[in-house]
């Protein structure tokens, strides 16, 4: 008698040790797992299995986690849905299934089984619990089974949150949650915004002084750095004056010779009509010959280039000029106005918008990109052209704004000019549509 009483406590014990188990755990897949691996400690079976309403087959008995892909869990899959009816336990085998399930039975578990539903407070069912084995199920055995699916019922529903509709049910509720992130998708790309694209934007002079070379020649040194600044008047740059010596050195015998022959015949013309008649001749030659050494002259004072007004010497290098042989007209380097400058952007032809006059920019220098820059578009070109970054591109100018301080002579950055105003759709989608229009011809 006290061998029987020490199992029944045993038992009793075993039964809430399983109870506060599956109330303290933390997911439903800790009660799964509980519920096919642990009730062994109080039921006698071989296999075990859970499937969840809206999940399918939830947990197997001997693995972690079930596998979706398995055979015997897709056979289970097909199987369960038979006994969602159920409302409590009972023994059950495999001529209660259709010919083509039932065929398959031997293959996958033992002759004898159990099902227990698992229902909520509402009466509505959760999920459903199979134990299999050898031998056959006694009565006092499926009793046990209720209490169990009763306490697993229950630590599913609290995780639940105790919802008809939750999280385990795959009511109407569910699937409208499920779409309430779809729709919220939908409703964002009908968001207005602003339409903008990104180019590459320097800093550059407006309305700057060319500073081009005066004569053919040699350039032999520079007195000056790249945005040094000057003032009217400073020495810019010569150029090698060994050449233009030596012409004006023969221009200036050129014009002796001639000077020498025109006196002889004018004293000769006194006394000898025949002379006479050559003093124009030599005259016009005299004058041709003080001509050319009159602009070889001018050319020797042209060997040093001044500043024509003050500002900021903007050019690469001075090492790009030195011996450097140049032609007349040829652009050396631009005086520029620090407090008057703009932004040169190229805009490249695949993000071309519809850009109209004194839209909006903002310059994000590389230097400081955290403080962008304002401004507004002043220029756009007729249509695009090689930078010389290799690219096609639409050249585009942009003032700052007015009383702003503009940034030094010569700084990059990125630019973001701002168009008409369109949905986030059309901004998301309008590369990948222009795309798809260029290749279907659309």
């Amino acid at each position: 008698m006290t061998e029987i009483q020490d199992e029944r406590l045993l038992g009793m014990g075993l039964l809430l040790q399983i109870g506060r188990r599956a109330r303290q755990a933390a997911d439903p897949r800790e009660v799964g797992f509980i519920a096919v691996n642990e009730t062994k400690q109080v039921l006698s079976y071989r296999q075990g299995a859970l499937w969840l309403q809206g999940k399918g087959v939830y947990a197997v008995s001997g693995l972690p986690e079930s596998d979706p892909s398995a055979p015997y869990v897709q056979w289970l899959a097909r199987v369960f849905p038979n006994w969602r009816k159920e409302q409590k336990s009972r023994a059950t085998g495999p001529s209660e299934l259709p010919a083509a399930l039932g065929e398959r039975w031997g293959d996958w578990l033992p002759a004898h089984a159990a099902v227990a539903p698992l229902r909520g407070k509402d009466g509505s069912l959760l999920g459903l619990l199979l134990f299999a084995r050898d031998e056959e199920w006694l009565e006092g055995e499926l009793t046990l089974l209720d209490e169990l699916a009763s306490i697993y019922a229950h630590a599913l529903w609290a995780l639940a949150g105790g919802k008809r509709r939750g999280a385990l049910s795959s009511g109407v509720f569910r699937g409208a949650f499920k779409l309430i992130p779809v729709a919220l998708a939908v409703a964002a790309l009908f968001y207005p915004v602003r339409l903008s694209v990104l180019a590459p934007a320097e800093v550059t002079p407006k309305d700057p002084f060319v500073v081009r070379s005066p004569l053919d020649g040699v350039i032999d040194r520079f007195f000056l750095h790249p945005n040094q600044p000057v003032h009217q008047g400073d020495l810019l740059f010569e150029y090698d004056s060994s050449a233009l010596r030596a012409k004006m050195g023969v221009a200036t015998k050129a014009y002796e010779v001639a000077s020498e022959e025109y006196r002889q015949s004018v004293q000769m013309a006194l006394s000898d009509d025949k002379t006479r008649g050559e003093m124009e001749p030599r005259r016009g030659k005299m004058q041709e010959k003080e001509a050319e050494l009159s602009y070889s002259r001018q050319m020797f004072h042209r060997l040093q280039v001044r500043a024509p007004r003050s500002g900021v010497a903007v050019f690469a290098d001075q090492s790009d000029w030195v011996g450097k042989n140049v032609s007349v007209g040829e652009r050396v380097l631009v005086i520029a106005d620090p407090a008057r400058a703009e932004m040169l952007i190229h805009l490249p032809v695949a993000d071309a918008m519809d850009l109209k006059l004194g839209s909006r920019v903002k310059l994000y220098l590389g230097t400081d990109p955290q403080h962008p820059v304002e401004g507004t578009l002043s220029y756009a070109s007729f249509k695009p052209e090689l930078n010389p970054a290799g690219y096609a591109a639409y050249r585009l100018k942009a003032d700052f704004a007015q009383g702003a301080t503009p940034p030094r002579l010569g700084l990059t950055g990125t630019v973001r000019i701002y168009g008409e105003e369109v949905t986030l759709g059309r901004l998301i989608f309008r590369r990948p549509i222009t795309a798809l229009r260029q290749r279907l011809g659309w």
